[in-house]
């Protein structure tokens, strides 16, 4: 139980940097060393663990899939979402400056411990943090669609936000900001339970996780240095979204009114700045970034002096 309730923990800290635009999930499963496992559990599912489960050879069907495992952690991401997007909502309406900062240097210092896992620094894994940082990048300065509740927009928003949750560097939330979405299904379905946007939206998240599981698998074991090298640069591409200082830029109409909905002004861009004066917020922010940093680095040094002991 010991064993399944820290499962759960660690689906409820990736189900936290799912709720948060700019934070992967993916990068926080990688960071936590829980990545390749789950992605792995995920594939696994198929039409031959579905027979099994079928025939009712439970014990054999948990097995194949690595069931209790992808259950403890799906149960912490359903847990933090559900639970903390209110929670979220808050804080990132009164303390934004400070949020931001814990997540940028608690990822900044995750560039460091997943690009050294990589084990030859060959051309094409160099290539590849390149071209994954382009990427990121890119992503972060695409300005956003306008909302759209329709069923099949909803069915491959669930498709689209869910594999980039799963890929480091990808924030799924600041994806679903991109397509337009981010506040019909992060906030107002959430918040009062609107099953007419969260079952499309679910239907094609469940079906792409599928999906794209089977193709991350298949990469990672033939080509792993190369993966996680462009899964760094994803991480790396994608750090100016997190910079705590930002301008947001909002839906207007042609008069130049801010359009609303659900009451509150739609996102359609963020803007990296500068802090507007050098005070004490200014002072507070680096030093809530530096914990970041010194909170990961823990994290990383504790499980690295487990590893040590465990018997061999």
């Amino acid at each position: 139980m010991r064993k399944y309730l820290v499962n759960v923990i660690q689906g409820i800290a990736v189900g936290v940097a799912n709720i948060i635009p700019g934070v992967s999930g993916g990068t926080i499963a990688l960071i936590i060393g829980i990545f390749e496992r789950l992605i792995n559990s995920i594939k696994s599912i198929n039409l031959n663990a579905v027979r099994l489960l079928f025939k009712g050879q439970w014990k054999a069907f948990a097995e194949t899939t690595d069931f209790y495992f992808l259950l403890s952690i799906f149960i912490g991401i359903g847990v933090a979402i559900i639970s903390l997007a209110r929670l979220f909502d808050f804080l990132f309406t009164n303390y934004p400056v400070y949020i931001w900062s814990y997540f940028f240097g608690l990822v900044l210092a995750s560039i460091y411990f997943v690009g050294k896992t990589i084990d030859r620094w060959i051309f094409s894994v160099v290539f590849f943090l390149i071209l994954g940082t382009a990427i990121a990048a890119m992503i972060t300065f695409i300005h956003p669609a306008t909302e759209n509740s329709h069923p099949g927009y909803l069915f491959m928003a669930g498709v689209i936000s869910i594999c980039s949750m799963i890929l480091p560097g990808l924030s799924g939330s600041f994806v679903l900001i991109l397509l337009g979405d981010y506040h019909l299904v992060a906030i107002h379905a959430i918040n009062t339970l609107d099953f007419t946007i969260l079952a499309p939206f679910a239907l094609g998240a469940i079906l792409g996780l599928m999906a794209f599981s089977h193709l991350l698998s298949w990469v990672l074991k033939r080509y792993k240095d190369q993966t996680i090298a462009m899964l760094t640069g994803f991480i790396l591409g994608s750090m100016n979204v997190l910079w705590p200082w930002k301008t947001t830029e909002y839906l207007k109409d042609s008069l130049g009114n801010y359009v609303l909905k659900h009451g509150d002004k739609i996102v359609t861009h963020y803007a990296s700045a500068l802090p507007s004066h050098f005070g004490v917020e200014v002072l507070w922010t680096f030093i809530i970034m530096i914990i970041g940093i010194v909170s990961l680095t823990s994290v990383e040094w504790l499980a690295g002096k487990k590893s040590k002991e465990a018997p061999r």
